[in-house]
């Protein structure tokens, strides 16, 4: 990978947590609830300077991975500090507070949402994509495709004679998929036309039924080879198709989640900070093979995606996130008083210790994927 694309992939992950930490920072503005000091960055500092009007530090830091907004009395765990400065954050009505925490997780999804409405508006919608010959990603271990030596990078030409491009007749699903769902228990194999470089071969395999899935596979992971077909929009569907967008993304994003939580699954794909930056400068980089434009594109699709992920992954009530401090905010509004600040503290103590632990694992698995 070139630097260019690693530093890239840095500058993006800076800016999704800047923004987060500048929507705390703008809520708290707003609310006239005092900030002690704002961050751009981590590490030693470049520039500071004191704003003596609203008694906040601004600082500018050496690594561009992030920053931070810091209250005064945050880390108050005995609840003295509330007591003898009255610009502990504290001391201000729950609504305010409330308001200054959920602003760093909605700006995430502000960044998300200006930022595909942006590239809706410049490339416009896609209404005549094509879908072309689906091609081999990768191949299961054990499956029938395998069996039947099917390999990657092999362009599926036909199923039984039948053209496998495109979609189904009724328009629900790819082509291939209808024509592997029409076999059944006992059936004859399908025969497949594979092109494999300059050669076509023919190739038998006979599906297996999956359980989870419902339905009869191969074992293999396709590339669709599809070729989108783009218009020209306004601005108004730019920002609606943005929407849906971003919607479905969280969707999948919050799916996903749970099979992690209740299975597991997933796990592997799983990545931290490294991971995450080894992928956005691999596809970036990958994009900028064919044009600029797909760079572009591809970069922009990746920011909106992670930048929904984060946004939802603070409000999920995880000591040490937004959602639990939001979760102790609600129980402070029922019981018109707060929850001991010592407690709050060692729960917010353990979540921080149980993310490090899960970050520290995830980290070396994704130097172990990268070295190992």
């Amino acid at each position: 990978m070139s630097f260019l694309y690693i530093l890239a992939a840095i500058l993006m992950l800076g800016l999704m947590v800047t923004v987060h930490e500048a929507g705390h920072f703008l809520a708290a503005r707003l609310t006239g609830i005092p900030v002690k000091e704002f961050a751009i960055g981590f590490g030693p500092k470049i520039l500071t300077w004191n704003s003596k009007k609203h008694e906040t530090k601004f600082c500018l830091r050496v690594i561009p991975a992030g920053g931070y907004c810091m209250f005064y009395g945050e880390d108050d765990t005995e609840g003295k500090e509330a007591k003898n400065d009255p610009r502990a954050i504290g001391n201000y009505a729950v609504w305010r507070r409330l308001i200054t925490i959920l602003l760093g997780p909605v700006m995430n999804f502000v960044l998300a949402f200006a930022v595909a409405t942006a590239l809706y508006a410049a490339v416009g919608e896609d209404t005549a994509g094509v879908y072309g010959y689906p091609v081999v990603l990768s191949v299961e271990s054990g499956s029938p495709a395998q069996e039947a030596g099917l390999k990657k990078n092999d362009r599926l030409l036909s199923v039984n004679g039948e053209d496998a491009s495109g979609v189904s007749d009724d328009g629900t699903m790819l082509k291939i998929s209808a024509l592997i769902d029409r076999y059944g228990e006992g059936g004859a194999p399908l025969a497949l036309i594979a092109q494999r470089g300059e050669d076509r071969v023919s190739v038998s395999v006979q599906p297996k039924f999956d359980a989870e899935a419902g339905r009869y596979l191969m074992g293999v992971t396709l590339n669709t080879g599809y070729t989108p077909g783009y218009t020209a929009i306004s601005l108004p569907r730019a920002a609606q198709l943005s929407a849906q967008y971003c919607v479905r993304a969280g969707g999948a994003i919050l799916g996903s989640l749970r099979d992690l939580v209740t299975t597991g699954k997933g796990f592997e794909e799983s990545s931290g900070p490294i991971g995450i930056v080894k992928l956005i400068a691999e596809e970036t980089q990958r994009s900028a093979e064919e044009s600029a434009r797909e760079a572009l594109l591809t970069y922009g699709e990746l920011l909106v995606l992670i930048s929904v992920n984060l946004g939802l992954f603070n409000l999920l009530p995880i000591p040490g996130l937004d959602g639990s401090r939001v979760i102790f905010l609600l129980i402070e509004a029922v019981r018109r008083k707060p929850v001991p600040q010592k407690v709050e503290a060692y729960v917010h103590l353990s979540g921080y210790i149980l993310l490090m632990g899960l970050m520290l694992l995830i980290t070396f698995k994704d130097v172990w994927n990268i070295f190992g």
